[in-house]
């Protein structure tokens, strides 16, 4: 048994693993003689209340590649990183108030389906195909990577020698309830996962802030964060700082932020296939709010850790001084590994009992993620390729059982890819960077296809395929542009193509599926209105305060 976990850490942990496995496969118990509905499985019967929605939202998002990853960049880079949860805040509002209308109208169960109503059926299996190589090849991947690093650190002796048994732990837990009861059992377990998340990571900055400085105290803390660490606590990064490449400047609130947060938020499967569970419109708004608000929070027990360890491995004058600190973080290269940050501060100093918590708090986390994306993955393979390929008539149980089986294969092939990713530093930032190659084409496609009427297929397959070779291009030219602001750039230049290209191959007037659009689908009700206020104006002071 590994020094660092206790007995009573184990029986935490176990506990955890039981009751999110037994909840999930409770709530997804069928009634006695009747048969499990494709819309049951992939869109929880269309029944899930706001507060679900929220938490489901959540929970989706926040993994492996966030609380490992971002606090990974909050230690190379500061604060800064926030962004991404911040202005994502912003970007709910707007997916509530202007997307989620005209997806809710259409009655879909997939983003691809989407698409072939929008525009015709071989874009559609284009970007199914390409989003189920995504979710198995990128997301599926490094949750499991990252997480299983994490607790290899934490539990074991950071040696890398339990990371394929955690890999397949973490792969066994969201299999137990997830492929059998779909998305329902993902988004109610999610309530929990949730509470956990929030409980740990509270847990752990209150105890980092009161580690960091010799004298102790959560005040002190917070003071010395402060004083010695203010170059990192600036949102706005200058061109000198070395994460400028990453983060641009001013470029991240009026740039390519904006791509890739309209492209996560609006038009992934993963994330978007639970307001289309909602009970109506209004409900998924009011979830939609809910994230929102949660996303204000996250920053201060992801990225703050980061910061705290910063400070603990530089040592500025007033710091509490851990012996063997520096070598922790030393790669053989003599690079640092920025992405052990949050896993040490676990290690290190969350004490016997409430370190199996925080450590329950990280595989929810984990596991609520990769529960999400092998639905997904699930609902595109079944209802956007099986079924209208292999079986046009499929009755509801073989859609089910098809859809168990795709997830079940995505899981087994994202096990074994997580081999191919030891190695990488600042692996949140390396996603980032990566699917920002692909996203901006799909995302002029959503943009064009849903609010501009001339917009035709012709156009946005020509867009889509040019959209990579932009992309590279500006990613291998001699410019040396931020990724940020290549992805703006690749965007701005696949909607010019698919203007073009619909404008010469179309006929006169509208698209024949061009999608008709009026005031009345965008009101929204008096709480998500007084919501979006709210989150607006806190946005506001936070990034004023924080410049």
């Amino acid at each position: 048994m590994s020094g660092n976990f206790a007995t009573i850490d184990y029986l935490i942990f176990a506990i955890y693993a039981v009751t999110i496995i037994g909840l999930g496969l409770w709530v997804s118990r069928k009634k006695k003689g009747v048969e499990r509905s494709a819309e049951d499985y992939f869109l929880a019967g269309k029944a899930l209340p706001w507060w679900a929605i929220g938490a489901s939202l959540i929970a989706a998002n926040i993994s492996a590649e966030q609380i490992i990853g971002m606090s990974g960049s909050g230690f190379a880079g500061g604060l800064a990183i926030a962004t991404y949860e911040w202005m994502a805040a912003a970007t709910l509002i707007i997916v509530g108030k202007y997307f989620l209308p005209v997806f809710i109208n259409k009655g879909i169960y997939t983003i691809p389906e989407f698409v072939e109503k929008r525009y015709n059926t071989s874009l559609k299996t284009i970007l199914a195909v390409f989003w189920i190589a995504l979710f198995v090849f990128v997301n599926l991947t490094s949750v499991m990577f990252l997480g299983a690093k994490a607790l290899d650190t934490i539990i074991g002796n950071g040696d890398g020698s339990l990371i394929i048994w955690m890999v397949i732990a973490l792969a066994f837990v969201a299999a137990a309830y997830s492929l059998y009861g779909g998305l329902g059992a993902v988004a109610w377990t999610d309530i929990i996962q949730v509470v956990l998340l929030v409980m740990g990571g509270v847990i752990t900055t209150m105890i980092a802030l009161n580690k960091v400085t010799p004298e102790g105290g959560i005040g002190n803390g917070i003071s010395h964060l402060f004083d010695a660490a203010g170059d990192k606590l600036h949102m706005i990064l200058k061109k000198d700082n070395p994460e400028f490449s990453n983060l641009p400047g001013i470029g991240t609130l009026i740039g390519g932020m904006w791509i890739a947060n309209l492209y996560y938020w609006g038009f992934n499967q993963y994330i978007i296939q639970r307001t289309l569970a909602a009970k109506s419109l209004k409900e998924a708004q009011r979830g939609i709010a809910f994230a929102a608000f949660l996303k204000l929070i996250i920053p201060l027990f992801v990225v703050v850790p980061g910061i705290l360890v910063y400070l603990m491995y530089t040592q500025p004058e007033g710091t509490a001084i851990i012996p063997g600190v520096q070598e922790v973080f030393l790669n053989a290269d003599g690079s640092t590994n920025y992405d052990k940050a949050y896993p040490w501060l676990i290690g290190s100093f969350v004490p016997t009992g409430l370190k199996g918590l925080v450590v329950a708090a990280l595989a929810a986390a984990i596991v609520s993620s990769l529960a999400s994306m092998l639905n997904s993955t699930a609902t595109i393979f079944t209802m956007d390729i099986y079924r209208p390929y292999f079986n046009r008539t499929a009755t509801n149980k073989q859609i089910v059982r098809v859809g168990r089986i795709s997830a079940f294969a995505a899981l087994i092939i994202a096990v074994i890819s997580t081999r191919f990713l030891d190695g990488l530093p600042q692996v949140f930032q390396y996603i980032q960077e990566y699917t920002g190659v692909v996203s901006p084409g799909i995302l002029a496609i959503f943009i064009m296809g849903l609010f501009w009427k001339k917009a035709n297929a012709r156009g946005a397959i020509t867009g889509a395929i040019a959209s990579i070779p932009i992309a590279l291009f500006l990613k291998l030219s001699i410019v040396d542009l931020p990724f940020m602001d290549q992805m703006l750039y690749t965007c701005i230049i696949t909607m010019v193509i698919i203007m073009g290209v619909s404008l010469s191959t179309g006929k006169e007037g509208d698209d024949p599926k061009g999608i008709d659009l009026n005031s009345s689908m965008f009101r929204t009700g008096r709480n998500f209105n007084i919501s979006a206020y709210i989150i607006l104006i806190i946005l506001a002071f936070l990034y004023t305060f924080f410049w």
